[in-house]
């Protein structure tokens, strides 16, 4: 139903969207999920030409709704979208935003919008609010109201820009569960969504975008579980990242240990963990520093909020070799207390760069 090609927006110099290219099938569910500020908001603003777009196609049911001579207002019955804000006119009861605009751009009579207003917001549980203003209604109150209006103009398409971010937690779990229903009902949707639980339930394909571009697209089950790219399981995984660069063997080693342990504090890791992997940059230092006279060394850590991981890892460019493995260290105190602190380490030549990867211990008493 809906076809995108090289979309692209920019606000004078600052690039939004970048060549983005995909489609939506009729009935599809689809979660556009990604860090804030990457055009997933300004990509549905382009669909409904509340944005227009720099560059690129949209067509909607074969329509070319970026072509001079389309009637953007019938475009616009087909496709609806959902706020993050709501948007109710407070003036006007609930059933009375429901019905302005079936009565005034579809000429729907006002008895029979009133009939179907009511089956509406009985369909999201509020018919008892019909004569009540928005102002006496609860945040997700307000938003199943916001959904229910737009369903008074039978759409085919509905766009929700983060339906529930405006929402305190214990309201959230309302609103997710009208949609759930209408994804069952077969409505075709895109969701800008940053309930990851609720993407993976609800869609049937995920758009992970990064950067102004669908930087990964595929099944909920590889997005979640098995993303292919590396920003794509950074974000899934919620990870945080400390790195440093080593450019000579007389680094400041207690400058380097502060911002370590800042970055532990901040991801709140135990004193034992934070002690525990200062300890380990330490003695890996050691075993790097005759190399630091003729290569840089590049430190990455890495902890997961979701999995509770933390790794670290070294990268070097230069000749190909494992720093454990170039000498005998087999009864080095340095090495022993290494293999201690790690579950496992692994020992890759990648694009020319050797890279050590260390997964450290965190239930270490």
């Amino acid at each position: 139903m809906i076809r995108i090609e090289h979309l692209s927006k920019k606000f004078g110099d600052l690039v939004v969207l970048k060549d983005i290219t995909t489609e939506i099938t009729k009935g599809e569910v689809v979660s556009i999920i990604g860090p804030s500020g990457t055009g997933k908001s300004t990509l549905l603003r382009c669909l409904n030409l509340l944005e227009q777009p720099s560059g690129g196609n949209i067509y909607i049911d074969g329509v070319d709704i970026l072509d001079k001579t389309t009637d953007v207002a019938s475009i616009r019955q087909k496709m609806n979208m959902v706020f993050q804000s709501f948007n109710l006119f407070s003036h006007l009861s609930v059933i009375e935003n429901l019905i302005l605009a079936p009565v005034k751009l579809k000429g729907m009579n006002k008895q029979d919008a009133q009939t179907k207003a009511l089956e509406l917001l009985r369909l999201v549980g509020l018919a008892e609010k019909a004569n009540n203003y928005p102002d006496e209604l609860s945040g997700g109150q307000q938003q199943r109201v916001a959904i229910a209006r737009c369903l008074a103009m039978e759409p085919e398409i509905i766009l929700f820009d983060e339906p529930t971010s405006a929402l305190d937690p214990t309201m959230v779990r309302e609103v997710l569960s009208v949609i759930r229903r209408l994804a069952k009902e077969g409505m075709t949707m895109a969701i800008v969504t940053h309930e990851m639980d609720f993407a993976r339930d609800v869609s049937n394909r995920v758009l992970y975008m990064d950067e102004g571009i669908i930087y990964e697209e595929g099944s909920p089950e590889q997005i979640f579980d098995d993303p292919q790219k590396e920003n794509t399981r950074t974000f899934i995984q919620r990870i945080r990242c400390y790195t440093c660069r080593i450019s000579s063997p007389d680094y400041d080693l207690y400058a380097m240990n502060a911002e370590i342990e800042a970055f532990c504090e901040k991801q709140i890791l135990s004193k034992k963990s934070q002690h525990n992997l200062l300890l380990l940059v330490e003695e890996l230092l050691q075993l790097y520093r005759p190399y630091l006279k003729t290569m840089a060394l590049d430190i990455t850590i890495a902890y997961s909020e979701k999995t509770e991981r933390l790794e670290l890892i070294c990268e070097s460019a230069g000749q190909k070799g494992n720093p454990l493995d170039s000498q005998d260290l087999s009864d080095d105190l340095g090495l022993m207390i290494i293999r201690n602190l790690t579950e496992s380490i692994s020992y890759q030549w990648l694009n020319g760069k050797n890279r050590l990867q260390l997964l450290i211990k965190t239930n270490l008493t």
